[in-house]
């Protein structure tokens, strides 16, 4: 009877241990927070519409970005807040229209090696929010916000930068007997006395063009694996395929697309290393890429420029062409693999990528970015329903739902048109904006006419930082 006695008390001292653990257990896995993910930016600099395999293009082979839609999101109404490159780099960093930053201007569309400005030391970057939430940060690639010490990436939230401040087509070196066609249609890097920075340091200059591509993706990677224990944000922007086009010897000859087609799947290569890198890290579940370009094709240059598939015109332009771009989101296991026709834009990272790190938006600006996080982890409808469309300071266009206004329009070469009687399409049905349906839809227009006013009812005049210029020594 004692044995047995024994027995049970033993029976129940083992199940009240066994029971207290699983209690501890519990409440240790309810403190542990669950690890916060990776950012990755990729933006391609005048990369067109139609200029991957996932969204079209017949003869550029892009496995790795194909890869990246097929697994993630691939956004076909995707949109950014400017045509051309310095104010359409602000509005993804700081999620804000450029306007709001000083960023677009009436007298020049871009910073150039003479520009006095950049992004304003107040403007909250992606970086800078990332950064509050302790992670580690670097920008690889083409800058574009300001050359000068106080606006580089180094100064607005990264950790760390490898790169050019500006276009790989600026400081043209003047080569005598050199023709226009020459320089950019046979290129070569001595042509354009481009710098190349560690940090603010210059390190090169020009930089070899033809290995650049190569040494933001080798860059790319070597962070990944340095801060593999560290949650990181990563903004790799490409400096290509902007003209002058340059591949590396491995890639040179390699695309049936020509000079173009070889750049382009240069980047896609890099796409396929930097997944290596994650996977081989163990960081590839916990995080989020997105890839997109600034602007629309430059299509000016033959077969050296990019083409926005079924959209109108390209590059500096308010047609759908020079404003929508390729977009795709990947995180596996975490976004809910789609086609996602809703709108999106380059605005709504800053937005997204803020909920998705825990950091709180500012509430002393304007942020313009919506929060796209429910369409990636949910599978919801995007919240974004309408989007403006700036040529320099003015509002040319705008779209709401499946329409868009244009008040003026211009294309990539000639003169400016004022409507008096605004353009209308449904860029749904006709992407390629040829049937104006303006008599059909009087309501519509009215509609998007109040979003404009009251969006220009909340522009606070800035300091114009593109018009200001320094003097070069020569």
């Amino acid at each position: 009877m004692k044995n047995r006695k024994k027995w049970y008390l033993k029976c129940f001292a083992i199940m009240l241990v066994f029971l207290i653990a699983c209690k501890t257990n519990d409440s240790e896995k309810e403190l542990v927070k669950p690890a916060l993910p990776n950012i990755i930016i990729v933006f391609a600099d005048d990369l067109g519409y139609g200029d991957i395999s996932a969204f079209g293009s017949p003869t550029i082979h892009t496995p790795n970005l194909d890869e990246l839609a097929h697994e993630g999101q691939k956004w076909t109404n995707f949109y950014v807040a400017a045509s051309v490159c310095t104010p359409s780099r602000a509005a993804l960093l700081t999620g804000r229209y450029p306007i709001r930053s000083g960023m677009c201007s009436d007298g020049r569309r871009v910073l150039f090696p003479d520009s006095k400005g950049g992004l304003p030391q107040n403007e909250i970057t992606i970086a800078e929010q990332c950064k509050a939430m302790g992670y580690v940060t670097s920008a690889i690639g083409k800058w574009h916000l300001g050359h000068r010490a106080q606006f580089l990436p180094t100064n607005h939230g990264f950790d760390s930068y490898f790169g050019i401040p500006y276009s790989n087509d600026m400081n043209k070196v003047e080569v005598e007997g050199l023709t226009r066609e020459e320089r950019f249609f046979s290129p070569k890097s001595e042509y354009f006395n481009v710098p190349l920075l560690r940090d603010t340091k210059e390190i090169e200059r020009p930089v070899d063009q033809t290995t650049i591509t190569k040494r933001y993706n080798e860059e790319a990677v070597k962070f990944i694996k340095e801060n593999k224990a560290h949650p990181f944000f990563l903004y790799l922007a490409h400096s290509l395929p902007h003209v002058p086009l340059f591949a590396s010897k491995e890639f040179n000859g390699s695309s049936k697309r020509g000079l173009y087609g070889d750049v382009v799947e240069e980047i896609d290569y890099g796409m396929g290393e930097i997944m290596e890198a994650l996977k081989e890290t163990g960081l590839d579940q916990n995080t989020l890429i997105v890839f997109t370009s600034d602007n629309g094709p430059w299509v000016s240059f033959k077969s050296h420029s990019g083409s926005a598939g079924p959209l109108k015109e390209g590059k500096f332009t308010t047609w759908e062409g020079g404003v929508r771009v390729p977009a795709i989101f990947w995180w596996p296991d975490k976004i809910e693999p789609a086609l996602v026709t809703d709108i999106g834009s380059t605005l709504d990272v800053f937005t997204t990528v803020s909920n998705i790190v825990g950091a709180n938006l500012p509430e002393d600006r304007q942020i313009d970015g919506l929060d796209l996080s429910p369409v990636l982890l949910e599978g919801k409808r995007s919240p974004r329903e309408d989007m403006l469309f700036y040529r320099n300071t003015t509002v040319y266009a705008a779209r709401k739902g499946a329409f868009k206004l244009h008040y003026i329009t211009r294309p990539v070469r000639g003169e400016k048109t004022i409507h008096d009687t605004p353009l209308l399409f449904n860029v749904d049905e006709d992407p390629n904006e040829r049937y104006n349906i303006a008599e059909q839809y009087p309501n519509v227009i009215e509609e998007i006419h109040r979003i404009v006013e009251d969006h220009k009812g909340t522009i606070v005049p800035v300091k114009d930082q593109l018009k200001d210029r320094i003097s070069i020594k020569k």
